[in-house]
């Protein structure tokens, strides 16, 4: 899994814990891109452990020799060269850019998509140099105010360059966590300006109740799924809020895929999310969702403490809110050394456990399941 992101277990050596059976290349495998781009997040936590490693008084004063990274291997065994690194203002690293080498051999083929640049975030990490900043992040998760973070708009603003100089087609975003979150804001927000970036979250937060792990039956919860966007619409109508038709028509024809588990509270929101919003749509009611979907409690209590928030370029929307996506479904029970969170666990090598594997697509409000993914 990710260096921290919540997790106990380290996987920043590629030899002992990386996906040592993708031995050849083969992007029209979607198994073998999900493994690559959990592999290039995992490069992004590994950098700033070196990173932390090397700043030790023990080796910055050259007491003792310094170990040598081990984050280069998480791109350099797939044919990526490190582009550019991003840094926090206080010098800590929540992502990396990096480039395939092996793009001109693949750019003339429209059957296979292959990136030329992976710009690719990493979660939280629970140390003491990183967690104020990894920490706040989270909250803004949690509150629906990622768009008012200072990381998501220097991560914005930088994939605005990137697709400036390049083209959108060239560029993909990977995330795991909260870094799956800023893939997710960067990625609807560069949508509805007509830009569809390649995006893949691995493990997004659900900015919401999830509903699933509180007490009662299925019925008793989904009547109050179902009541609640009857008030969150009703809220929305008497708002008046401005919805801009262009932009969601616009973010409509951009497909994220996020990769969740079903164990894993963090993001496990989203399956029933989806599902409830799949039969709303089902049973006439989709508008009522639709509405209900952009209004956040916690976002509405926000705004009354902030009165004059500044402005953003970044969505305003909760994370959930898509009109599209391709979701892949983790159904196998955690363990010890793979935990629901895991970022690890998108590499996966066994054939038995990816069975357990489900992918849907999500368009138009409707969800169908697809066949399970093979390598």
């Amino acid at each position: 899994m990710g260096i921290g992101s919540l997790a106990k277990s380290d996987t920043s050596d590629f030899n002992t814990h990386g996906p040592s059976h993708l031995t050849t290349p083969d992007w029209t495998s979607p198994c073998y891109q999900t493994a690559v781009l959990a592999c290039l997040v995992n490069g992004a936590y590994t950098m700033e452990k070196d990173r932390r490693i090397k700043q030790k008084k023990r080796y910055r004063f050259g007491f003792f020799k310094c170990p040598e990274p081990l984050a280069n291997l998480w791109w350099e065994k797939f044919g990526f060269d490190l582009e550019d690194t991003l840094y926090e203002d206080d010098g800590t690293i929540y992502g990396a850019v990096f480039k395939y080498k092996n793009y001109s051999f693949y750019k003339n083929d429209p059957g296979v998509k292959v990136p030329e640049y992976v710009i690719a975030f990493r979660g939280t990490v629970l140390n003491k140099k990183t967690w104020i900043a990894d920490i706040k992040l989270g909250i803004q998760c949690i509150f629906n105010t990622l768009h008012r973070g200072g990381r998501p708009t220097y991560a914005l603003d930088k994939i605005r360059r990137m697709v400036d100089k390049h083209s959108d087609s060239k560029i993909w975003l990977a995330g795991h966590s909260s870094g799956a979150a800023l893939v997710l804001i960067a990625g609807k927000t560069m949508a509805s300006s007509g830009c569809f970036l390649e995006s893949h979250a691995f493990n997004p937060p659900f900015s919401s109740i999830p509903y699933e792990l509180l007490p009662g039956g299925k019925f008793i919860k989904h009547v109050f799924r179902t009541g609640k966007s009857v008030v969150k619409s009703a809220i929305a109508m008497f708002a008046k809020k401005p919805q801009d038709q262009e932009d969601k028509s616009k973010t409509a024809l951009w497909i994220p895929h996020i990769y969740v588990n079903h164990n894993d509270p963090i993001c496990l929101g989203y399956i029933h999310y989806l599902r409830h919003r799949s039969f709303m749509s089902k049973i006439g009611a989709g508008g009522i969702e639709i509405l209900a979907a952009g209004v956040s409690y916690a976002s509405l209590l926000v705004g009354k403490v902030m009165r004059s928030p500044p402005p953003s370029k970044l969505s305003k929307e909760p994370l959930y809110v898509l009109p599209t996506a391709a979701m892949t479904v983790n159904n196998n029970k955690p363990t010890k050394s793979t935990p629901a969170h895991a970022l690890h666990q998108w590499w996966e090598a066994n054939p038995a456990v990816r069975v357990n594997w489900e992918s849907y697509r999500i368009r138009s409000h409707k969800m169908e399941k697809l066949k399970q993914l093979t390598l």
